[in-house]
């Protein structure tokens, strides 16, 4: 290619020099690559790139726990190291394999992950690999340069090998951020090039025609074909720290310092046409250009400075870098040697202010004491010192005790991921050692408040209430910190078991700390516009979020008329942080109107300390079955969410039908109680205190639980005016019968109004979900002409206030399509008679198997249940079942038009109970 150009040049009267053309040459030879070129280098690299599968076991400082995969490709074959990116290592405890080429697969180990950069390495046993031949591919970063052609070799998309070409368009461009919140380089240049590299392909080497890695794949632009890649300069230094330590000790891995240096400040590079704008002088300029290399076009400046660092209030946004030690810095390659080979060491920087040249002498900090290698568990939260690179994103000193995952604890009581923890039960924390300390005088079930602030309304503390795990659903609190020798994290106990004892009572807290009578509710609610960026409508005054995994999609939710309503709140392990602490029983719904005073007898006053005071406004019913009333919260562990549970908090009205000094029961419907492995809270609408409760009885069809507390924990205040409603299981309602609908507010307050039965035996029949879980079946509810919406549950009595029925949630799933799917509500009543027969068996002492309530032994129950669904049919429709005229005669009654069919095999049931057999 040089020839003929050189020839031509020879030819023409041309002022062009003959060595210049000398000059154009090697670069045309370097950068023009045959096809047979490109094959020769392909076939040395592949075999040495390898697909990544990382599994990340918790949540730490920028990453969430989760599955993903990714490229490494093999740096040194002799000691086995594989170099990805920093976000594929990972910075918390990671399980991790390696595939190659040819399908063989081997663990790999972390051995390094950079701080700021995104590079990391693994290690693997080179001896595993036992049938493929491969070469490791050497680094080359010095020949990166504008117009190259590179090959991104990799598991682009997840198609294990991809070969994607690109030329490098630029070598300065800024560090892509990629999220306010989680990891982002900084502080170097990255290259750019339209590549079109897309997810898995992370960690992929940028390959030359010679099978060099010139770069190293890190993120790209889902908008566009742009992708970029990071520089290798670094990488280099860190693999040689790395092969160094390897050949002193052959024989195992041992942990590895590289240093590191940091000011705790972003640089980034303006142009000189920007500098100037900020007051760069004119002889400073000229004086940078003529002592830096050709085509340099500005210069480092700072655009942000962590609060507590070596440079808080020394640097400024704004300042222009000239000078570090005496040499002029124009470079961040330049500027991270200065500060890697000056951990501890003072260095001087000479900037300019506003046009103003000032010298500033600092000390260089090192960057991995700033930078977390361990964390506190405790009840599923992930707790540890804020990291350097959340401190950059927050805008928060470094070291501060912050919660990476809420885990159960903190996520009960609304504490967002992303908090800082600012004082726990009473006590400054300013580090995780604090916490743990606080946390060694809480009792099992200790109720404390914990203060919190977020990065989104910093200038603001937020308060809620934490309640300390009281059935171990999780093991003891445990510090894990990192063995880069292993590429483990060890455990350890934070905690000496025989501390963490039993608490006395629910509001049992730290020595010295007065104890909680006060109830707050922990769930974290948005209380945004409604078309905000995160699309979730408003009921009841709370927010229903959808519980998604990190790496899953959100399935949006939506709201209809007040018939389609949630009783429950579902909410994601991922909290927004800008939220505020919702009311703790949110049952008025916007939909029911409890205000309006035209459709509703109620709003009557209460004394808590004696029987309900009832008004001109309350109806008799209401006084007199207020005492009886029980609101639920209930959480469910995400470790327990078995049986298809759909949710982790339920909300609802329970209703007191057994009160003694030994034992307190009370009924709700199972959309509130639905499994036993819950954490149950009873507050009471006679008195004011919150007292754990114990699921004692779930049916295992019809759509009611007994849960069981214990009266002492009243108080002898509380137990005196606590009382368990009168039930009347006979006569049943008829249709055109008059009954009084009570339940609560979310404020406790007793709502009523009258209403029409319209259906005293409405069959049931609930469809089937997506994926399995209880549904009630095989039941008859009542149906009323008026009632307070889809989310308001309570009792059904008559004018004297006795329980005819209970008014109960049903969930149900309404399918939109043929995909998507919304879980909804509705209320119907639930005849106490068979609820009273349960409760009969359960006084009385009924032979079965025995539980332990409160200390005492006592007989459950046996439940006699026929393995079938039945499901409601028409008369009409059941001839052609093959129903006999004579039965269609003798079932031609009123209120007899319907039958239930078994949907196993051929039995019809009238409502009355009579089976025909075909």
């Amino acid at each position: 290619m040089g020839e003929p150009l050189g020839s031509a040049l020879a030819g023409v009267d041309s002022p062009v020099k003959e060595d210049m053309c000398m000059e154009v040459d090697p670069p045309l030879r370097e950068n023009v690559a045959t096809a047979d070129d490109w094959r020769k280098a392909l076939n040395k690299v592949v075999p040495a790139v390898v697909v990544l599968r990382t599994t990340a076991c918790r949540a730490f400082d920028t990453e969430a726990a989760g599955a993903s995969y990714a490229t490494g490709f093999v740096v040194d074959k002799r000691r086995g190291i594989i170099l990805t990116n920093r976000h594929v290592v990972k910075p918390g405890p990671v399980v991790a394999e390696a595939m190659f080429v040819n399908r063989e697969e081997i663990p790999v180990y972390p051995i390094y992950r950079d701080p700021v950069h995104d590079f990391g390495f693994f290690r693997y046993d080179p001896s595993a690999i036992q049938f493929l031949n491969y070469d490791e591919i050497p680094l080359a970063p010095e020949a990166a340069c504008v117009g190259l052609e590179i090959r991104v070799v990799g598991n682009d998309s997840g198609e294990k090998v991809s070969i994607l070409a690109g030329t490098l368009a630029r070598l300065d461009r800024d560090a892509p951020h990629y999220k306010k919140d989680g990891y982002n380089d900084f502080n170097t240049f990255y290259m750019q090039a339209a590549s079109g590299t897309k997810g898995g392909s992370s960690g992929s080497p940028v390959i030359d025609w010679q099978g060099r890695a010139v770069a190293l794949n890190a993120g790209s632009k889902s908008s566009s074909a742009s992708a970029f890649f990071l520089p290798l300069e670094r990488v280099v230094r860190a693999l040689r720290f790395l092969q160094e330590r390897r050949d002193c000790n052959i024989h195992n891995w041992e942990a590895v310092s590289i240093p590191r240096g940091t000011l705790q400040v972003t640089f980034v590079h303006k142009g000189f046409d920007e500098t100037r704008r900020l007051g760069l002088q004119s002889a400073t300029e000229q004086m940078v250009r003529h002592a830096s290399p050709p085509g340099e076009t500005g210069l480092l400046v700072v655009d942000s400075v962590v609060p507590g660092g070596p440079a808080h209030l020394r640097l400024e946004p704004g300042d222009v870098l000239v000078r570090v030690n005496g040499e002029v810095i124009t470079q961040f390659l330049k500027l991270e040697t200065l500060l890697d080979d000056g951990v501890d060491k003072n260095i001087e920087l000479l900037i300019e202010r506003g046009g103003i040249s000032m010298t500033v002498n600092l000390v260089v900090q090192d960057l991995h004491s700033i930078t977390p290698d361990y964390f506190l568990e405790v009840s599923g939260a992930v707790i540890h010192p804020l990291s350097y690179q959340q401190a950059r994103n927050f805008r928060f000193p470094c070291g501060l005790v912050y919660v990476a995952e809420p885990g159960y604890m903190l996520f009960r009581a609304g504490v967002p991921r992303h908090a800082i923890i600012k004082k726990f039960a009473g006590e400054e924390i300013s580090r995780l050692e604090d916490l743990i300390s606080v946390l060694s005088k809480l009792s099992r079930g200790a109720r404390v408040p914990i203060e919190y602030s977020s990065y989104t309304d910093r200038h603001r503390r937020k308060s809620v209430l934490v309640t300390i795990d009281r059935h171990e659903w999780y093991a003891p609190p445990q510090i894990y910190t990192r063995n880069d020798s292993s590429g483990l994290w060890s455990a350890n106990p934070a905690i000496l078991s025989e501390v963490l004892m039993p608490s006395s009572g629910i509001n049992g807290g730290v020595q010295g700390v007065a104890s909680q009578t006060v109830s707050i509710c922990g769930e974290l609610v948005h209380m945004e516009h409604m078309h905000q960026r995160n699309n979730q409508e408003l009921t009841d005054g709370v927010t229903s979020m959808e519980t998604a995994c990190e790496h899953a999609s959100a399935e949006s939710i939506s709201r209809g008329e007040s018939d389609n309503g949630r009783k429950k709140r579902r909410v994601e392990e991922n909290i927004s942080a800008d939220g505020v602490v919702a009311d703790c029983s949110p049952h008025e719904s916007g939909d029911a109107r409890l205000e309006d005073s035209s459709t509703m007898e109620n709003a009557g006053s209460r004394d808590y300390f004696g029987a309900p005071a009832a008004t001109t406004n309350a109806s008799f019913a209401e006084s007199v079955i207020e005492p009886t009333l029980v609101m639920f919260e209930v959480h469910v562990p995400p470790s327990c969410m078995i049986d298809g549970v759909h949710s982790q908090h339920f909300f609802g009205t329970g209703v007191i039908i057994y009160h003694s000094q030994s034992m307190g029961l009370v009924v709700v419907d199972k959309n509130t109680v639905a499994i036993s492995a819950s954490d149950v809270m009873l507050s009471f609408a006679a008195f004011p205190i919150e007292i754990p409760g114990e699921v004692v009885f779930l049916h295992p069809v019809h759509n009611f639980a007994l849960i069981a507390y214990d009266p002492s924990s009243l108080g002898v205040a509380g137990a005196s005016v606590v009382r368990a409603a009168e039930l009347l299981p006979e006569p049943a309602l008829r249709r055109g019968d008059s009954v009084y609908l009570v339940g609560l507010s979310r404020s406790l307050q007793a709502t009523s109004r009258k209403s029409i039965v319209t259906n005293p035996c409405a069959a049931l029949n609930i469809s089937s979900a997506d994926c399995p879980r209880y549904r009630a079946m095989n039941m008859e509810v009542i149906e009323l002409d008026t009632d307070f919406g889809s989310t308001f549950s309570g009792v059904l009595t008559d004018e004297h206030g006795r329980v005819q029925a209970i008014w109960g949630s049903f969930s149900t799933q309404v399918k939109f399509g043929c995909s998507s799917s919304e879980d909804h509500q509705f209320v119907r009543g639930i005849p106490i008679y068979t609820i009273s027969r349960v409760l009969d068996k359960i006084i009385s002492g009924a032979s079965g198997p025995s539980l332990l309530i409160n200390g005492v032994k006592r007989p459950m129950p046996l439940v006699r249940i026929l393995e079938v669904e039945l499901y409601p049919t028409l008369l009409s429709k059941a001839r052609s079942f093959g129903l006999s005229d004579d039965w269609v005669q003798v079932c031609f009654l009123p209120n007899a038009s319907s039958f239930f069919f078994w949907g196993g095999g051929g039995a019809f049931f009238q409502l009355i109970g009579i089976p025909f057999l075909l």
